[in-house]
Parts: structure tokens; sequence; C-alpha cells
């Protein structure tokens, strides 16, 4: 396939300089052997987003005071200790058990923002979102490599 030699356009009848492609007035392909473009570009998908997954351990639990029924917070390092209940100064056994705490609900830190997020037993071993920052949260009993003391 030759180039095109020059001279005028077939379409609009402009005097176009050799080696061209296309009129630079009407666009009109200058060369009969050329086809017009025929590539589709394919529709645009982009890819879904990679979303930081981070792992959230139990700090402390929540538990209700048999004798004021108000619920307090006890940090995990308490668990099967006698604690008072800071409202009526009740004696309180936090306990585990069966691997599974008295209470039903643990406070956690969002590893993302730091901000204290309370959640259900129900959920540990899940993925979930924090309410405050919408980060990923893997959250787990305890770390892989920690020992039962």
């Amino acid at each position: 396939m030759p180039p095109w030699p020059g001279g005028p356009c077939p379409q609009c009848g402009e005097d176009m300089p050799a080696k061209l492609v296309h009129c630079q007035t009407c666009r009109e392909l200058l060369n009969d052997d050329l086809e017009h473009d025929t590539v589709e570009i394919p529709a645009f998908h982009p890819l879904k987003e990679l979303s930081v997954r981070c792992d959230a351990y139990p700090i402390g639990f929540y538990f209700q005071c048999p004798q004021c029924q108000k619920e307090l917070r006890v940090h995990k390092k308490y668990l099967g200790k006698q604690v008072s209940c800071k409202f009526c100064q009740a004696p309180i056994l936090p306990r585990i058990e069966s691997g599974k705490t008295s209470s039903q609900f643990f406070y956690t830190s969002c590893p993302h923002c730091r901000e204290e997020l309370k959640i259900a037993q129900k959920y540990l071993g899940m993925t979930a979102s924090c309410k405050f920052c919408q980060g990923h949260i893997q959250l787990l009993e305890k770390p892989a490599d920690s020992v039962d003391r």
C-alpha cells in the first residue's frame, strides 16, 4: 500500500501534503487502500479497590452487676478474678465458660482510627466495618501466637 502522494482531498478538495492518512480539514481517509478504524474500544471496568483489613482483639468485656444490674466494663486481665462493682461495690466474678465469657459484648479499639467499639460476642471470627471510619476489621478472639496463662 503506497503512502498518500499529496494533492487535493477526494472529499473536500483541499490540497494536502504527502504521507498523510487523514485530510487535515475534513478527516477523510486519503488512501483508498485504508479502512476506517475498526478497533473496538473495550468497556471500562474499574478494578475492585483493595481494602486493608486489620486484626482486632477483645480488650475487655461488658458484664452486668448481679446486685445493681448496671453494665460494667472489665479488662480481660481480670477474667476469673473477683472484682467489685464500681457503683454498688458488690463482688463480681467475671468468668470464662468453655472458651467463652459470660458476657455477650466485648470492647476493642479500631486499628484504623483508634475509636473504641462495643461488639457482640457472636461477631468474633468475622470481618466487620468500623462505625466511625468504615475501616475493615477482622475480629479475632486472641492472637494466633498467644498462650493461655
